[in-house]
Parts: structure tokens; C-alpha cells; sequence
């Protein structure tokens, strides 16, 4: 598959993907790419991130790739089961511990519990060794829950900009490896 025979979705996290973002400047590069307005960036609802996920996954003409980032990965994985279109495949990056009690800011834990139930379409989950807001061990315990391919991204912190990120090219080659392997 490539990026033009599907409509690719990119799902922010907290506080969403500013400029200097690697989904922002990825968005940048693909033409069949657009950013989901989950809803308020800075004080998250679960129920309306979702809403508005599942709302713009149905408006897709075409099979739908998407790239979540942070709390975006989790909804994506909690909304699985209610898309009404064909998902083809999704990377699911730095999905944070939503069941820990001590991540900051707490309203994230209403993005919990974290979703067991193994995904019906293709995925990758990339982790870093040492992301404050999750272990590689309970990220590679979720990613097999989820029935996802794993990848231990070294020591990347949360794998965005705060943490040296930037447009990080090594995501967008295992982004494109991935997709490589599905079918249209």
C-alpha cells in the first residue's frame, strides 16, 4: 500500500501537535494526509476525542491509515470497534500508562483503562525505553494485548519535539515499512 491509496488520519495527544511536531510535519509532506480535531487540546474529554475520531473516520472516501500519537494512540485503540469504515492499518506511538496513578496531568486517566481487546485491523507500536509517561513494559504488554507489532525505539522520551524528535525520520521509515506490507 501507499500513502496515496488511503486516506491517512493523523491523531494528536495532549495539548495536540504544534509546528516543530513530527505529525505536523509529516501531514506537511503527505498529500493524503490531514491532522483530527479531537476537541479541546489542553483539557481532553475521552468521549468527545472519540466522537469526533469516529466521526471523522466515517467521512473517508477511502481505506484510512492512522497515526496516533500519546493519548491519540489510545483512542484510537478504545474506538476501534465502533468505525464504520475499513481501517487498513495504524501506528500507534508512545501510547502513555492511562492506568497509572500518578501520570500528570490526572484527567489523562480518564483516557483509561487501556482497551485489551486485540484490534481487528494491522498495527505498530512504537515505544521508547524511557518515556515519562509510560514503560516499555507495559507498552509492549498493550501492544500485545492489541495484537500490534512492537518496536523499542531506544531512549526517544515521549518521541515528539519536547524530547528532540522533531521530524523524526526514523518513525516515518517504519511508517512507511509498515504500510508497505498492507494490502489496499
Amino acid at each position: 500500500m501507499k500513502t496515496t491509496d488511503a486516506e491517512v488520519l493523523f491523531v494528536p495527544g495532549y495539548k495536540g501537535a504544534g509546528a516543530d511536531h513530527w505529525q505536523t510535519r509529516w501531514e506537511s509532506k503527505l498529500s493524503a494526509a490531514r491532522m483530527v480535531a479531537m476537541g479541546d487540546w489542553h483539557k481532553p474529554v475521552f468521549e468527545e476525542w472519540k466522537e469526533n475520531l469516529i466521526a471523522e473516520v466515517a467521512k473517508c472516501k477511502k481505506p484510512v491509515l492512522l497515526i496516533g500519537h500519546s493519548i491519540g494512540s489510545q483512542v484510537i485503540v478504545r474506538a476501534a470497534a465502533e468505525f464504520s469504515k475499513p481501517i487498513a492499518g495504524a501506528m500507534l506511538v508512545a501510547p502513555p500508562d492511562v492506568e497509572n496513578q500518578d501520570i500528570r496531568p490526572k484527567h489523562l486517566l480518564t483516557f483509561g483503562p487501556a482497551s485489551r481487546e486485540p484490534l481487528t485491523f494491522p498495527s505498530i507500536t512504537v515505544a521508547s525505553r524511557n518515556d515519562p509517561f509510560c514503560s516499555i513494559e507495559k507498552a509492549e504488554e498493550m501492544a500485545a494485548s492489541w495484537g500490534s507489532l512492537f518496536m523499542d525505539a531506544g531512549e526517544c522520551g515521549h518521541i515528539n519535539h519536547e524530547s528532540g524528535q522533531g521530524p523524526w525520520p526514523e518513525g516515518l521509515m517504519v511508517f512507511s515499512k509498515f504500510i508497505s506490507k498492507l494490502e489496499v
